[in-house]
């Protein structure tokens, strides 16, 4: 698996950034809670998906899905995560569904554009 358990730790700029977004502008963080934290949300991490795997291996699948995630985080009762989360997968949803429709509207080409152009205006 891994070599050494800080290998586990989600990387402490993302952590950081996460924090300077939920405080106040005025509030510094010391190193030392920004490092609790860090570990805080890696050990979050890993409980969340030993459980949303429990669930996946209870229905004899392999591949985690987000109905995994939903049910692994009622049960480790954290229930109260599971309406925000499905609102920002809904969200992002909807942004990769748009994403897709515009990378597949082509633009006409400069003839399409002069064949529906009237020859005499």
């Amino acid at each position: 698996m891994v070599e050494r358990i800080e290998d586990l730790n989600l990387p402490n700029t993302v952590v950081t950034r996460l924090m300077k977004e939920a405080l106040p502008a005025d509030v510094k963080i010391s190193n030392e809670s920004r490092t609790a934290l860090t570990r805080a949300t890696s050990v979050f991490v890993l409980y969340l998906t030993s459980a949303a795997t429990d669930v996946a291996d209870k229905k004899k699948q392999k591949t985690l899905t987000v109905d995994h995630v939903l049910a692994g985080l009622e049960e480790i009762e954290f229930e109260s995560f599971i309406k925000p989360l499905k609102n920002d997968l809904e969200n992002y949803r909807k942004l990769v569904k748009n994403k897709k429709d515009k990378k597949g509207d082509k633009p006409e080409t400069e003839e399409a554009m002069e064949e529906d152009t009237p020859a005499d205006m």
